[in-house]
């Protein structure tokens, strides 16, 4: 269920277990992904980037209103691989370090439109915005995938 892109809660009352212990088994494939990773090697093609936050706070609530969640910065290659890092917080000169420090000149990055996305109008990676309040994606444009890691 977890490769099918199932969140940790659906699989849970899928199969009749307690929501915690499908969380845990579902953080464990995630590790056991990032340690059998190269973690050198730098994303290409077309990359998606997004973050998101988990934990704490009220349900239902999300972004800087999310006081007590942990915010996660995820990128992940179209049909690849995929890099999350927890961050301290979500603003331009965080994301656009690691976005630089991952993924290689030249690539595609996809994006949502939050505001710390804007440095990338001037750096040298082509880019696309894609309004979540809008669409998920747009042809090939999209960054549904690494919610779907997330979930």
């Amino acid at each position: 269920m977890f490769v099918a892109g199932t969140t940790a809660r659906k699989a849970a009352s899928l199969v009749g277990i307690n929501k915690t212990r499908a969380s845990y088994y579902f953080q464990r494939l995630k590790q056991l992904i990032y340690d059998n990773s190269e973690h050198h090697e730098l994303l290409e093609g077309e990359v998606e980037a997004d973050e998101s936050y988990f934990g704490g706070g009220i349900k239902g609530k999300c972004g800087w209103s999310s006081a007590g969640k942990v915010p996660e910065f995820g990128l992940l290659k179209h049909n690849g691989k995929v890099y999350t890092v927890v961050i301290q917080d979500a603003k331009t000169d965080t994301l656009i370090l690691i976005i630089r420090q991952k993924v290689k000149l030249d690539s595609v990055v996809y994006k949502g439109t939050w505001r710390s996305y804007n440095a990338l109008d001037v750096l040298e990676f082509k880019h696309y915005r894609i309004n979540h309040s809008e669409l998920f994606a747009n042809k090939t444009n999209y960054i549904n995938g690494i919610e779907l890691f997330w979930n």
